[in-house]
């Protein structure tokens, strides 16, 4: 079956490159028995991608429960999985039971896994490594034949690293990993799905579809869509329904978006953890017009310099830096003159001498990378807080999982 096939018959809408990546993967491995694990932000449509995943198996003819794991109290979610026996707690009136029993030969999706109680880990690893399971209540082992698809919108690995998850659970079900793009990441898509739920919305209430002017599609496609698909669509079905115009402008658009979320950068903030994950898609943004601003300074002190070369009177008066000495003089009430916002950078100019005493001035251009720039503050960060990932991460004004991502990426050893 080829993707738009799939697109079609599972109300898949988009074409974006990540999107069609994690349908390829999820169609590659849904003919096997490999456990399955779908990260994405809540309302991407992590659930879709298991049902394609059944649908496409050799299990597809038999039963597919979804069991969303942070909807389930902690004191009965063994009971919902596994079964209990009578008498087993109280209100246990009758044996009963469990999924991984009712399900037995098909497939389970446990959404919202990072929810589950350590406790219950345990038994769902026992599962998956021996396809073994105790009811509540009994001493008599069950096997069963279940394939299990778990999803969670939370970093499994960060809570694997503060003790919130088993690290062997987490490696045993991220056998296969499938990224679920979030709204954000596949703007191509957007107008697409408004165009698409707006036309749903109007042939259900009976009356014309609305349509964005121009200035519109740019306030939907610069929105951050904190609950993606989900939150897109209700934004559609609230504009098709309460809106008097059909043709909607920018102004009557915002009227309907959540007014703290229509600034797309985000709020530095002293709490831990303050940077939400729609706000840390846009800190590459704040990081582009630092340092552009960074290199127009840059650019102005260079400038400068040659001015204060290019006289003579004057040069006398502001040393520059040499290579032997390193000296540098009055260069810090240039500084300080410019509001210290940045450090004097000793590459730029360098003053030699030749042979016949002729002083020369040599320009080396500095490395302008993003991606140096970001792996430098974020050395300088964890140097001055000696390590500690929670307060660099606080100055950096990024999350700490971010931080440890980042880490992971620039392959950073912790200072």
């Amino acid at each position: 079956m080829d993707l738009q096939s799939i697109k079609n018959r599972f109300g898949i809408i988009g074409n974006s490159p990540a999107l069609n990546h994690a349908l390829n993967v999820a169609v590659q491995v849904a003919n096997t028995d490999l456990s399955v694990l779908i990260n994405g932000e809540s309302g991407v449509g992590k659930e879709v991608f298991s049902q394609i995943i059944h649908s496409l198996s050799s299990r597809k003819h038999n039963s597919f429960i979804a069991v969303n794991c942070g909807a389930i109290p902690e004191g009965t979610i063994d009971s919902e999985l596994f079964g209990h026996e009578k008498g087993s707690f109280t209100g246990a009136v009758d044996s009963r039971k469990g999924y991984f029993e009712t399900v037995n030969g098909g497939t389970i999706f446990l959404d919202e896994i990072g929810e589950m109680p350590l406790g219950t880990q345990a038994r769902l690893l026992r599962v998956l490594e021996a396809g073994e399971y105790i009811r509540v209540g009994s001493s008599k082992v069950q096997k069963t034949d279940v394939r299990v698809i778990a999803a969670s919108n939370k970093d499994l690995l960060d809570l694997t690293n503060r003790g919130k998850f088993r690290e062997d659970l987490y490696y045993r079900l991220n056998t296969v990993p499938i990224r679920v793009p979030s709204l954000r990441d596949r703007k191509e898509d957007i107008l697409l799905l408004f165009r698409k739920f707006a036309s749903d919305f109007a042939e259900r209430y009976k009356t014309s579809s609305v349509q964005l002017q121009e200035d519109a599609k740019q306030v939907l496609l610069n929105y951050i869509f904190p609950g993606n698909v989900r939150e897109l669509k209700n934004i559609a079905e609230q504009v098709s329904v309460l809106s008097k115009e059909k043709n909607i402008t920018a102004e009557q658009l915002l009227s309907f978006l959540p007014e703290q979320s229509q600034n797309r950068l985000p709020a530095l903030s002293g709490g831990p953890g303050a940077v939400s994950q729609a706000e840390f898609a846009n800190e590459r943004e704040i990081l582009y017009k630092l340092f552009f601003d960074m290199k127009k300074d840059v650019n102005e002190l260079k400038k400068m310099f040659f001015d204060l070369v290019q006289n003579p009177s004057v040069a006398t008066h502001v040393p520059v830096y040499t290579q032997d000495s390193g000296n540098i003089g009055t260069m810090k009430e240039i500084s300080s003159n410019m509001g210290n916002a940045y450090p004097v950078n000793p590459s730029v100019i360098y003053k030699t001498e030749n042979g016949n005493g002729i002083q020369q001035h040599e320009e080396v251009e500095e490395s302008l990378s993003i991606l140096d720039k970001e792996k430098e503050l974020i050395i300088k960060a964890l140097k001055k807080h000696r390590g500690k990932r929670k307060d660099a991460s606080i100055d950096l004004g990024i999350s700490e999982r971010t931080l440890y991502r980042k880490l992971k990426e620039y392959d950073i050893d912790h200072l």
